[in-house]
């Protein structure tokens, strides 16, 4: 068995040109991996369109019938800061079924990753920086309803605060959030998550694994979860446009290898989506992005999962 991968067609929809969101990102993603033999055709698994109830474990009806029914008003709309089509509503219930059928495959090989996810930013009752739901959420709330978990760790190194994440969990000890994010960076407004961590300004490699180093392990001798969701931006890159941290390729690499190795050694399963990432250079974009997959693939060899 080789690394599960999560992909579905819909996970590219069009949007008007120059948009700042570049969603072919993610078919270029899936090429890119075949083409540099990360992955064969056979470990790609496709997602179900997930349905309201599943939804409303975290949202509320109001929001998600406004948003599915194209009847979301026009100022949170813009919150959003995509624009409203069927076929992204089609494309943003598949995602969340993507990362929800992630977890279900982390759980029961080890490991598994997400060609999309990563929506952290949507609220109960809106959503916000280009995230409609909130997919790790959601796949947290899922698997613990069913009772496939008894706790998780979302572990967030977003460039950006997983503010709307640590918001929905912020009364719920079964879920533990963790955000390491730049200090001064988007939102202006920070929630409160189970453990925050501000980064400065530029950051490099060397300090930003220290940091992360010091934190990951104890979170999982002390929190003990059955599941790691693991959000992996790579907006932290030093030539991400909307980051402010300046990790290299090498670096992003050595943290995604890292937390797959501590995980692991810990034998706890993890599920990873790609997160963020925004870059003019698209094609340097999806390699970063890439790099959550070669190093999901050597560490799925190296523990034998």
């Amino acid at each position: 068995m080789d690394l599960p991968i999560v992909y579905h067609p819909d996970y590219v929809v069009p949007l008007p040109e120059g948009h700042r969101f570049p969603m072919q990102k993610f078919r270029l993603l899936r090429d890119r991996l075949l083409t540099d033999g990360v992955a064969d055709l056979h470990q790609f698994h496709q997602p179900e369109y997930s349905p309201t109830e599943w939804l409303e474990l975290v949202h509320t009806p109001d929001y998600v019938q406004a948003y599915c029914t194209g009847t979301l008003d026009p100022k949170a709309q813009r919150r959003i800061g995509l624009p409203w089509t069927p076929a992204l509503v089609k494309r943003t219930c598949t995602a969340v079924g993507g990362t929800i059928l992630t977890a279900e495959l982390a759980l029961e090989h080890g490991l598994a990753c997400n060609t999309a996810g990563g929506t952290h930013h949507a609220f109960p009752s809106y959503g916000s920086g280009f995230c409609i739901f909130n997919d790790l959420a959601i796949a947290a709330c899922l698997l613990l309803q069913l009772g496939h978990v008894q706790n998780v760790l979302i572990v967030d190194l977003d460039v950006h605060q997983g503010d709307g994440t640590a918001l929905i969990f912020q009364n719920d000890p079964r879920v533990f959030t963790f955000s390491m994010h730049c200090e001064v960076n988007f939102p202006g407004t920070k929630q409160k998550s189970d453990l925050d961590v501000s980064l400065p300004i530029g950051m490099e490699d060397d300090a930003y694994l220290k940091t992360l180093d010091r934190y990951l392990p104890d979170l999982l001798t002390q929190v003990k979860p059955d599941l790691v969701l693991y959000d992996a931006g790579v907006d932290p890159h030093v030539g991400d446009r909307l980051g402010k941290l300046a990790l290299t390729d090498s670096g992003i690499y050595r943290r995604e290898m890292q937390v797959f190795n501590t995980c692991l050694a810990y034998g706890v399963a993890i599920a990873c989506v790609i997160g963020g990432g925004y870059a003019d250079d698209l094609a340097a974009l999806v390699y970063r992005h890439s790099l959550l997959h070669r190093a999901a693939s050597e560490a799925y060899q190296h523990w034998r999962l």
